[in-house]
């Protein structure tokens, strides 16, 4: 379920105050919980990053147990946030007392989130859009994921009761939310009550209806607690290293994107960087020249697919470990040069039997792929969305326009076949057809931007 837009306002950057006081000794002995590493990065550090991204730059920190060790390894400028230590003297006593606190250091409304939570950013985003009417705004999912959860019944966009015993429930907890200062006397008068739980204060605030609800169903978010639940995060972070856009072709979308993220899982945790992988497959592609190139067409094939997986595993890995960079986007460029160069290797070794053919076609080919990449890039550009996304039409044709894991299958098909030439033929063709209707439909919607 989407994200209800009525009960959404204008975006507002907003301070975060984080809860990480706790001992956390369900996870680990040895390590304290806020510093666990979920896929090569402590569970903390992912709570900071996810908060920059969603775009928030100062941050309060609530520190108990440990607090001095927390605060040397974190420091006070992470991720470039602007962070503030807040002491915990009663942690122990439960996350109330954790949240009691701030007390003082929010005088704003502030996005309020655990320290053992990872998180979509756009979670926050939304939250950050709320028209505040009471004292807090809790971001909800519609799914359980654990016996653990924090359960709540809402109603009419208000929560009625909340609980981890609830009998009837239309929502849970994630554990993110928007307050207002107005909730420290909700969360005075549940301490005064001999209550220890933050859950608790937000009942008082629902009694009076100064709780409200936002749905964020279908955004990610983990409460990390124990060892099986970092696994979970971990296959919950790695399925959701796709790019913004998805997979555009077919063979990507049913082949390819299962094996990386299988990889990047599993590699999430090792000393493997994502740039290891990009020199890897960079590797293993003008391998694939060579082979081209001396007339071993079958294995050249076959790599080429293994090129296209490693190829994806590196930016997967890159977003589960926390560490893109606009370095990074150079990638694309080489990538482009290897595809070039495929064709040029194998048109080259084809021409030993047909002459100047061979060469004349994949010139075509890649004049027609340089051509239609440059209109892709700059109506990317211009109108701020990619083209394969831009309409129903685009979304559909995005699964079989000329790209590298296509034009792969012509070489395989025609290599088996023992008529490689052919395979030259109809990449042009299929290259011809990608840039005229590129062409064309960035066309129509240019012309439609204009004429408004």
């Amino acid at each position: 379920m989407k994200t209800d837009s009525r009960a959404l306002g204008q975006s507002k950057t907003l301070c975060a105050l984080v809860l990480a006081a706790g001992k956390g000794s369900r996870m680990s002995e040895e390590t304290l919980k806020q510093l666990y590493p979920v896929a090569g990065l402590a569970l903390l550090k992912r709570v900071l990053h996810s908060l920059r991204d969603a775009g928030v730059v100062e941050v309060h920190v609530v520190v108990g147990y440990e607090g001095d060790r927390v605060q040397q390894l974190i420091g006070t400028s992470y991720a470039g946030l602007n962070i503030q230590y807040i002491r915990a003297e009663h942690w122990s006593q439960g996350n109330l007392h954790s949240f009691m606190a701030a007390r003082g250091f929010c005088d704003q409304d502030f996005i309020l989130c655990m320290g053992d939570h990872i998180f979509d950013p756009e979670i926050v985003r939304n939250l950050q859009r709320v028209d505040l009417t009471g004292a807090l705004a809790l971001a909800v999912d519609r799914v359980q994921y654990s016996p653990d959860d924090t359960l709540v019944q809402e109603r009419d966009g208000k929560i009625v009761d909340t609980g981890k015993g609830l009998s009837v429930w239309n929502g849970v907890d994630t554990g993110l939310f928007k307050c207002s200062p107005e909730i420290f006397k909700y969360a005075i008068a549940a301490a005064e009550a001999g209550k220890t739980e933050f859950a608790e204060c937000v009942r008082l605030a629902a009694e009076e209806g100064k709780a409200q609800v936002l749905d964020v169903s279908g955004h990610y978010w983990v409460d990390v607690d124990t060892k099986e639940d970092v696994k979970r995060a971990k296959r919950t972070l790695a399925k959701h290293t796709k790019k913004g856009r998805g997979a555009s072709d077919f063979i990507a979308r049913y082949l390819n994107q299962p094996l990386e993220t299988s990889l990047a899982y599993h590699l999430s945790d090792t000393r493997v960087t994502p740039n290891m992988v990009t020199v890897a497959s960079n590797v293993v592609a003008y391998l694939v020249a060579a082979f081209f190139l001396f007339g071993q067409l079958l294995p050249a094939a076959l790599l080429t697919f293994v090129v296209g997986i490693v190829d994806g595993v590196d930016g997967k890995l890159a977003r589960i470990k926390q560490r893109t960079t606009r370095l990074g986007t150079l990638e694309h460029a080489f990538d482009l040069l290897y595809e070039f160069a495929w064709l040029i290797a194998l048109a080259t070794y084809l021409s030993a039997f047909w002459g100047t053919l061979p060469i004349l076609l994949a010139a075509v080919s890649i004049t027609l792929m340089a051509f239609y990449r440059m209109v892709y890039d700059l109506f990317s550009r211009i109108m701020g969305e990619s083209l394969d996304n831009y309409g129903s039409f685009e979304r559909g044709f995005r699964r079989v326009a000329g790209r590298r894991n296509l034009y792969n299958i012509h070489i395989l098909v025609f290599v088996l076949l023992g008529i490689p030439l052919w395979s030259l033929f109809t990449i042009m063709l299929h290259a011809a057809v990608t840039a005229a209707v590129y062409v064309v439909r960035a066309g129509i919607h240019l012309h439609a931007a204009d004429r408004q």
